[in-house]
């Protein structure tokens, strides 16, 4: 297969050069020249994200040099549970899908893991090290670090917004040394990852220094994160024979792609509702069918601050015009006053402990008419609470257990530099 710019300026390429490029030469963004359409049968033995995984993606591997490997490359990144939980309802069968169970808390463990594992086979044979970017609003960065840590002939840079994650985020991205460099960025998020598209857009640094990316905007992310809605509506589907419906926090739009990705292959899903924070640009285009992305809003999901996300790219690449797109998804804003009151009501009502990004999906959820409700439906779990313990154990009132990888990584002593927000400050930096 191979795989085609969103701006259409640059030559195709194949699903190892789509990976360690990451982004087009022409500035867009890497996409399937076109979808293959699963049969459900084909999946009959395949019960684990880790199997799901090796047939879903192995027509977008086929004839790469990853194409023997990618069984190996899928048991490394889906390593840890992801499991699909029933939680108390009052109307149809409602579920969480916890993917906070890797390395991070986050969900962005399985993307990087993933990309981690193909770029250790592509690099190995290469002199000059591969340098990786990644621009981070809170849990890709400790994600990414994690995964490629120690790798040999690799260096991560993570780029962070100063002051705008939580205190446990910024421990995450900072505590590791060796092979990582964590950059604390005088600005917002969409600084940081201006940053990172200006430094794969200047000729000389890419002269000097192999650059690849592992924001969303690598392929090699979005990919795998659409497993685990295959995986998941798949088991699903199994049982009751209905389609699931899921509820999808989002912010620079990669995960909630990745869903949208696993239904466009033919895999049992049904409706798509994003969940965004105060950032609505997205929910903003489903209403007005402007697209008019601004500068970043601080709110209590962190992670989802984001003011032009990226991968509405790809979005509208896939979904060209506002009518195909609000017949494919739907979204919706959640204020950070609805974050809190969601967090403190579900602590009793659902005797769950959401965080705050979690909590955007339990409230566009308790806003469905009964009708809707009435179908099966999944929230989207996308981190531990206890990465945000200062808000949220206030709101429910005792300490949030911290799993036992995150406490390890809290432990560690912390290396970062602070730089200012330019394409300079950051060459500076790699040098």
């Amino acid at each position: 297969m191979k795989f085609r710019s969103t701006l259409g300026q640059a030559p195709m390429v194949g699903f190892c050069e789509a990976l360690l490029q990451g982004i087009a030469p022409d500035g867009g963004l890497y996409v399937p020249e076109r979808f293959p359409s699963v049969q459900l049968t084909d999946f009959a033995d395949a019960r684990t994200p880790a199997q799901v995984g090796a047939i879903m993606l192995a027509p977008f591997a086929r004839g790469s040099e990853l194409e023997a490997s990618l069984p190996v490359i899928c048991q490394e990144a889906f390593s840890f549970p992801i499991p699909l939980k029933r939680i108390p309802s009052d109307s149809g069968p409602l579920h969480v899908l916890e993917l906070f169970h890797g390395p991070t808390a986050a969900f962005k463990d399985v993307g990087a893991r993933f990309l981690a594992a193909c770029f250790e086979r592509l690099n190995s044979k290469q002199q000059a090290p591969l340098t990786i970017l990644v621009a981070t609003s809170g849990d890709t960065g400790g994600a990414v670090a994690a995964a490629f840590h120690g790798r040999a002939n690799t260096r991560v840079v993570v780029l962070f917004p100063k002051g705008l994650v939580s205190g446990r985020q910024e421990k995450q991205l900072c505590c590791w040394g060796d092979n990582v460099l964590s950059l604390r960025v005088n600005g917002n998020f969409d600084d940081c990852q201006r940053m990172v598209k200006e430094a794969f857009a200047d000729t000389g640094l890419n002269q000097s220094v192999r650059l690849s990316s592992a924001n969303s905007i690598n392929l090699g992310r979005l990919l795998p994160q659409a497993v685990y809605y295959a995986a998941a509506s798949l088991n699903y589907w199994r049982g009751s024979g209905e389609k699931l419906n899921f509820v999808i926090p989002t912010g620079n739009l990669g995960n909630g792609q990745a869903c949208v990705w696993a239904r466009t292959m033919g895999f049992p899903i049904g409706k798509i509702v994003f969940a965004t924070n105060e950032n609505r640009p997205i929910p903003d285009y489903l209403e007005t069918g402007n697209w008019s992305p601004g500068a970043s809003i601080a709110t209590l999901a962190s992670a989802m601050d984001v003011g032009n996300p990226s991968n509405m790219e790809r979005l509208r690449d896939l979904l060209p015009g506002v009518e195909l797109m609000r017949e494919a998804v739907s979204a919706y804003p959640v204020s950070d006053e609805e974050i809190r009151r969601q967090i403190s009501r579900d602590e009793v009502a659902r005797g769950e402990t959401w965080c705050p990004h979690t909590a955007t999906a339990a409230h566009v959820y308790d806003g469905f008419s009964d009708s809707d409700k009435a179908q099966s439906w999944a929230l989207v779990a996308t981190a531990h609470p206890a990465k945000f313990e200062t808000i949220v154990e206030p709101l429910v009132g005792h300490p949030v257990e911290i799993p036992d990888a995150l406490a390890r990584l809290l432990d560690l002593p912390t290396h970062l530099s602070d730089i200012e927000p330019d394409l300079e400050a950051l060459i500076n930096a790699l040098k």
